[in-house]
């Protein structure tokens, strides 16, 4: 079988991609797999460090850029349309899966004309503008929320939840050495912060400014500032501080967080959900319809995470690291709580549809 993945642009659209094709290549060890992206964006780096071949279209965001890129958006468009119809042509498919971003829509609508099996995996409770555009017409779209037929009305759903990688399913306890290889001191306070894959601007000014209150805690810092701002903040690193412009065994830092302070993406709330820890949710509010704040609440009001608005950072940080620090019952409920919302098979379960609808059951 040929399996053919695009995805790209942030993390939370490449993850689930990769954890996709990991379980369809442990069930079909010889089969090809080919993965589309947008040339320049983290995939095309990110992919080929799992073990999987990927090749770039000229494709970019709309929104957001001057009028020369806006002029110039519809002839990238239509270069990777045309591209996407040669990696086709030459790749011939069994199946196309596609996770968003960029590089997505082009390679699903063509493999949609040319007639190939489309499958669409969907991991917010707010559709993107690529999935919607290539969801009719797909074999079936993989959602994490309920409720998702508003966005598709005219394509058969399967609520699955996000697929992540299967690393994070069962976590074992850090060790001394894992603490010294990454510089870090056993038994200690932990506070792992994570901006997203790129990186968040609000997000690392509350952590720099907090960093003076961190040390008089005697709590150690493992920071991913992302890659936009890394050279901003790299002189802050010391004994007990950590910063990484993007930390690529995640595995590693669940296991070595006390807490975890966190964008609220639909692929990190899902990962979080399986590695249990107790969470602080700091939700971008630049997002379209403001869908992290909502995934936030969801798991806030079950009592499995805090929610921490951008706008209350400075004023509620201080305390809520304080009453993390000193309440061990209400990390382990909050570790508790959230861990029981996790969906473990969701992956295994989007491999099962995808296989059954190629080769259905005599």
């Amino acid at each position: 079988m040929n399996f053919l993945f695009s995805c790209g642009g942030t993390g939370g659209h490449i993850y689930p991609a990769l954890a996709i094709a990991k379980e369809l290549k442990e069930r079909y060890p010889q089969a090809r797999f080919l993965f589309v992206g947008a040339t320049g964006r983290m995939e095309m780096q990110r992919v080929p460090q799992e073990g999987f071949p990927i090749v770039g279209l000229p494709i970019s965001g709309f929104q957001g850029k001057g009028l020369l890129h806006k002029l110039l958006f519809p002839f990238k468009v239509l270069r990777s349309l045309y591209k996407a119809r040669q990696i086709l042509k030459d790749f011939r498919p069994d199946a196309v899966i596609g996770t968003g971003g960029y590089a997505s829509a082009p390679t699903l609508k063509v493999a949609q004309w040319m007639g190939y099996p489309v499958f669409v995996q969907e991991q917010n409770s707010y559709a993107g503008m690529a999935n919607k555009w290539v969801a009719r017409g797909a074999q079936k779209v993989f959602v994490a929320y309920p409720h998702m037929e508003r966005y598709f009305p005219h394509t058969p759903l399967l609520l699955t939840g996000n697929p992540v990688r299967k690393d994070l399913i069962a976590l074992e306890p850090p060790t001394a050495d894992l603490y010294q290889a990454w510089g870090l001191t056993p038994d200690k306070f932990t506070l792992l912060v994570l901006g997203g894959s790129l990186g968040a601007r609000r997000i690392n000014e509350l952590i720099a400014t907090h960093l003076p209150f961190l040390r008089e805690r005697g709590i150690q810092l493992l920071w991913q500032c992302g890659q936009y701002y890394y050279e901003d903040y790299k002189h802050l690193a010391g004994e007990g501080v950590v910063i990484r412009p993007y930390i690529d065994q995640m595995s590693d830092a669940y296991r070595l967080a006390s807490v975890i302070l966190s964008r609220a993406g639909a692929s990190s709330v899902s990962e979080l959900a399986l590695v249990g820890k107790p969470v602080i949710f700091v939700p971008s509010p630049n997002v379209a319809e403001d869908h992290q704040t909502k995934n936030a609440q969801a798991i806030a009001s079950q009592g499995a995470a805090i929610l921490l608005p951008e706008a209350q950072g400075n004023e509620r940080f201080a305390s809520l690291i304080c009453q993390l620090q000193e309440d061990a019952q209400l990390r382990e409920e909050l570790a508790q709580h959230f861990k029981a919302l996790a969906r473990p098979q969701a992956t295994q379960q989007i491999a099962d549809a995808v296989i059954a609808t190629l080769a259905p059951a005599p």
